[in-house]
């Protein structure tokens, strides 16, 4: 059963005027339950209101003038905005652009508890900005070299930390030096296409390895790339948590850097940051100014393995003999209805043999900023995901998206399976063309 925050004020109507979720959206569910086996959280606890049906009800209660209360608040929240109720419906209910219309209202209209709003606060004043994240990797480093990560879970003292606080140091990668990203790559070859990079926040200061590899394989498959340093957060965390001014501007400011550029296309290896911008013109159908960019923007946006399928492959690849576990991450394959690409590629590797995870539409837990704001329910999804991942037997578990890969390897280290090494596709593939042995791109689960 979920556990609703303590009772907070409650505000008469809970939806304002600005975009709140759209009844016509609403009315098409028809409640036939076909999301329930899709939905984690109704998988967790058999609950009704965190089912997507259930969250349509009180979306439907609060157009139609119910106040907003702490109960129907946290209902909204315990959502992962996974998405896998979209392939599910019969009926084709948008639910992604119900939550999200749901959350940006419950932003601005409804005051959360203290230490709820000041954990927010924290997490979007640093993780959307890359120097703010950088300048935190150097005492993460000492503290992990030093070993002193694995001494804190021994003491009592670990137990005492706010489960958030134990989530974030879970899920934390082992700090490595950050690979550079050339503003320029010319192409190795005859030039195909010219291609702009996402770096992204997070991923470009813990994941700069993965950042490498998508520019190393573009250029060698006959792509010019262009990388450019001004580059900020695509504003995906903001929009997926409702603050939706924040995500507008990030928006804008991505949308203004990469119009400079005349790029073909703007690649994304982040599932969650790509299927926010494609959906720059929804976010922005409102800005007299930026409608129409927003929407040429999207529509030259291309997942790395939706691009390079589209592509074809000219650089050869090399044997890699690896068996390996496909993940799929929510935002890609639910938001993005990208599932095969990946597999396909990954596939045409000689020597790879590609094992499918059991329910592989579930999410990990991982949702963005989901593991540190509801860490319980994202420990249990995670843990799941975990033992879905051992079952297969495989050694290497693959995925697309930064999010993913902390989590499901923090869940492998939970359950004494750190052997199982970690990747992004876009590594294996990189490892291929080089030629390389597999074990110079493996992220290791950190031991116990």
């Amino acid at each position: 059963m979920s556990t609703p925050h303590d009772e907070g004020p409650i505000m008469t109507g809970a939806f304002d005027d600005d975009h709140p979720p759209s009844l016509q959206l609403l009315e098409d569910c028809v409640h036939c339950g076909f999301c329930l086996a899709s939905c984690p959280t109704y998988s967790l606890w058999g609950e009704e209101m965190d089912s997507p049906r259930g969250r349509i009800d009180l979306m439907l209660q609060g157009v139609g003038g119910e106040p907003l209360t702490a109960s129907m608040v946290t209902h909204f929240d315990q959502c992962l905005g996974c998405m896998a109720c979209i392939p599910a419906c019969p009926s084709g209910v948008q639910y992604d652009k119900l939550i999200e219309a749901t959350r940006s209202q419950v932003e601005r209209r409804y005051k959360r508890p203290l230490r709820d709003r000041a954990l927010r606060s924290l997490i979007f004043a640093v993780f959307p900005y890359p120097r703010r994240v950088r300048a935190l990797t150097q005492p993460l480093r000492v503290f992990q070299r030093l070993g002193l990560d694995r001494r804190l879970r021994r003491t009592k003292l670990y137990a005492r930390l706010p489960l958030s606080v134990r989530a974030m140091e879970a899920i934390a990668p082992v700090v490595t030096a950050t690979q550079p990203i050339a503003a320029f790559t010319p192409a190795t070859g005859p030039r195909r296409a010219v291609v702009g990079v996402l770096t992204g926040c997070v991923q470009s200061v813990f994941f700069s390895g993965v950042n490498a590899a998508t520019v190393r394989v573009l250029a060698a498959e006959g792509c010019e790339v262009i990388a450019p340093a001004a580059q900020a957060c695509c504003g995906a965390l903001s929009a997926h948590n409702g603050r939706e001014v924040e995500a507008m501007r990030f928006a804008r400011n991505l949308i203004d850097t990469f119009e400079q550029t005349n790029v073909d296309t703007v690649v994304v290896n982040s599932a969650g940051c790509g299927s926010t911008m494609k959906e720059y013109a929804h976010l922005l159908r409102d800005d007299p100014i930026y409608a129409t960019k927003a929407i040429r923007f999207s529509e030259r946006t291309k997942d790395i393995a939706e691009f390079l399928y589209d592509l074809g492959p000219a650089a050869p690849r090399h044997p890699l003999p690896v068996t390996l576990a496909y993940h799929d991450a929510c935002h890609l394959s639910n938001a993005q209805g990208i599932r095969n690409q990946p597999r396909k590629l990954l596939r045409d590797i000689p020597g790879v043999e590609l094992l499918e995870i059991a329910n592989s539409a579930q999410c990990c837990g991982s949702a963005g900023i989901y593991n540190l704001l509801q860490p319980v329910a994202a420990a249990q999804l995670g843990d799941r995901k975990a033992t879905e991942v051992q079952n297969t037997g495989a050694t290497l578990l693959v995925t697309a998206n930064p999010g993913c890969l902390m989590q499901i390897a923090g869940a492998l280290e939970r359950k004494g399976a750190a052997a199982i090494a970690t990747a992004h596709t876009i590594e294996i593939i990189d490892a291929s063309i080089r030629g390389l042995p597999l074990a110079v791109v493996l992220h290791s689960a950190k031991r116990l």
